[in-house]
C-alpha cells in the first residue's frame, strides 16, 4: 500500500488521478493454479516470509562509550520511563513454526498505538490509528539507523526524543511521552550521553 503496489489485502490503487486506475485486479496475488509453492506465493507472502525469518539485530556490548556507559544508559532508559512504551522484551506466543514459538524478542516496543500530540502528528488515518497516533517503533537496530522518527525528519537522537513532547492543542491531546521527555531532559549531560550510548548500542 505504501508503495502503491496493490495486492490481495489492498486491491485499490491509492493514486489520486482516476485516469491512472487502469488495472482492475491487484498487481500481485497468490497463484492457486500452480503446484509449485515458490511460484504460487504472492510477492507479499514471499516478503513476509523473508522478514519473519530474518535474524534480529545484535546489540553491541561495548560500542559506543564502553560497557559501563551502556549499562548505565540501560538503567536510565528504564528509570526515566522510556521502557514504558519501548518495552525491552516481549515473548512470542504459540506458533506453527517451532523456531518462532515462545521466544523472547528484544525489540524495545510494546507494539501499541499511542497519542503523540501535534509535533509528531501527520494527519494520516490508517486503520484505527488517528492522525497523531503511532505504533511504538521498535528500537532494535537503532544503532544502524541514520534517520529517526516515522518520517525520517532528523538524524539527531536528542531531537528525536524531544519531538515526542507536545502539549495539548485545540486539535490534539497532549503527547503520552511528555513526562518521560521531561525526565530525560532533567538528566545530567553525562547521563544523557550514557543513555544515547545505550540506544546506539542496540
Amino acid at each position: 500500500m505504501e508503495m502503491g503496489i496493490t495486492n490481495e489485502l489492498f486491491q485499490t490503487e491509492r493514486d489520486e488521478k482516476p485516469a491512472c486506475q487502469f488495472k482492475t485486479v491487484p498487481n500481485d496475488a497468490t497463484n492457486t493454479e500452480t503446484n509449485d509453492l515458490v511460484t504460487g506465493l504472492s510477492d507479499i507472502e514471499k516478503f513476509a516470509l523473508f522478514m519473519r525469518f530474518l535474524a534480529p539485530p545484535t546489540p553491541s556490548p561495548d560500542t559506543p562509550g564502553g560497557a559501563q556507559s551502556i549499562a548505565n544508559g540501560r538503567m536510565l532508559f528504564e528509570s526515566v520511563g522510556c521502557a514504558l512504551c519501548h518495552t525491552p522484551t516481549l515473548r512470542t506466543g504459540n506458533s506453527t513454526v517451532m523456531a518462532l514459538a515462545n521466544q523472547d524478542v528484544n525489540l524495545f516496543s510494546d507494539l501499541l498505538l499511542h497519542n503523540m500530540g501535534a509535533k509528531l502528528a501527520d494527519d494520516i488515518i490508517q486503520g484505527q490509528a488517528g492522525p497523531d497516533e503511532f505504533r511504538t517503533a521498535p528500537l532494535w537496530g537503532l544503532g544502524q539507523r541514520i534517520f529517526f522518527l516515522h518520517d525520517g525528519r532528523t538524524t539527531d537522537l536528542i531531537q528525536a526524543i524531544n519531538a515526542h513532547r507536545s502539549p495539548a492543542t485545540a486539535t490534539y491531546v497532549a503527547s503520552e511521552a511528555n513526562g518521560v521527555v521531561r525526565n530525560f531532559n532533567q538528566l545530567s549531560e553525562w547521563d544523557k550521553q550514557d543513555l544515547l550510548n545505550f540506544l546506539r548500542s542496540l
